[in-house]
């Protein structure tokens, strides 16, 4: 059978990145495996989703509640996945994140440490956000988790047990273009301003320890998350994992399934409109306001951004900043987590937010 050149090019770039995060083995070939073209993309992953939540709804029936949170979270991440650069039928896309909004939603209050849905507003919209607190006494210190162009908070809750098993609070969001406030705010350049909102948000919350907040993304992400830091000087510590440093520079290379998104989540009209957008989304000028610690974190690899852009971000950074390049690592490094996960939390925890 012959793949659409859109499958095959998502499976090139991000396949690592679904078991990574969650997706179970066999489900991840049972369902790239039955595809012959793109526009089944979607509904391959919602019957797959529907799988779970029907796993979890029975669970939930029958008290068995650590289940059932693991099967509807589980299920979120399925319905994601069928959206995420999705852009054939809009309706079966919305569709397929309010399904998956739904499950986290449900799933919250039963994984472990349980999550805590929060609302913001902002210029006019609402950003939203989960919250889980580690055991143990409070106030915890926090991470603020930042996603990228085609990810959203329903992919977070194996990032986040890293973070969770060092003391650390995790506050996953969909900002501007992202997830659940991708249709009414589009794709910001200048993240100090949601980051700001965000950060305010999070350090008003009970048990977190509004003196210790870090910042963390990953891809689109890993470029909002600096700005942030650049922005705000209560952000203790950075993370920026596989961002890119310009990326209106990187456009022309971008996989065209990229390049759809970018255009879609920046509410541009057509892809020139959507080019001219991306050139705002730079650090230039911004890396010297970086006064936190930073970790900056990407793979040689990586078929979307140039691991150079890591580097450039690291020397610019007016703080202490050290620079983890995998030789083998692909976009995001998901094909690699042991070897940048458990150090990133390693480092937040020790050398950041616990000293």
């Amino acid at each position: 059978m012959t793949k659409d050149a859109r499958i095959t090019s998502a499976l090139a770039n991000w396949a690592p990145r679904f078991t990574t995060n969650g997706v179970i083995v066999s489900d991840f070939e049972a369902v790239t495996g039955s595809l012959e073209h793109w526009g089944q993309w979607c509904s391959a992953w919602s019957g797959a989703a529907a799988g779970h939540e029907r796993l979890g709804r029975d669970a939930l029936a029958g008290g068995r509640t650590r289940s059932a949170g693991e099967h509807l979270a589980r299920a979120a991440l399925y319905y994601h996945f069928g959206k995420f650069l999705y852009f054939e039928d809009p309706d079966e896309a919305r569709d397929a994140h309010r399904a998956a909004v739904r499950c986290l939603n449900d799933a919250l209050p039963h994984l472990d440490p349980p999550g805590r849905r929060i609302e913001i507003l902002y210029q006019g919209a609402t950003l939203v956000g989960v919250l889980r607190l580690p055991a143990g006494p409070g106030p915890h210190p926090a991470v603020l988790m930042i996603p990228g162009l085609d990810s959203a908070k329903e992919e977070f809750r194996t990032t986040e047990r890293t973070f969770l098993d060092r003391g650390l609070a995790t506050f996953s969001v969909d900002g501007p273009g992202q997830g659940e406030a991708e249709y009414d705010l589009p794709i910001t350049a200048a993240w100090e301003d949601p980051g700001r909102a965000l950060v305010d948000a999070l350090a008003a919350q009970p048990g977190v320890d509004a003196g210790r907040i870090a910042v963390w993304g990953v891809s689109l992400g890993g470029y909002y998350a600096p700005r942030v830091a650049a922005g705000d000087d209560r952000v203790r510590a950075c993370v920026a994992l596989a961002g890119p440093y310009d990326f209106g520079a990187a456009w022309d290379l971008l996989p065209p399934l990229t390049r759809a998104a970018f255009r879609h989540r920046s509410h541009a009209p057509d892809e020139s409109a959507a080019a001219r957008a991306a050139r705002a989304l730079t650090l230039s000028g911004r890396t010297k306001s970086i006064t936190c610690p930073l970790l900056v974190v990407t793979g040689k690899r990586d078929r979307l951004f140039p691991w150079q852009d890591a580097r450039r971000l690291v020397e610019e950074s007016s703080g202490p900043a050290e620079l983890l390049a995998l030789d083998e690592g692909n976009h995001g490094c998901a094909n690699l987590p042991a070897h940048h996960r458990p150090y990133t939390a390693d480092w937040l925890a020790q050398s950041a937010l616990l000293r």
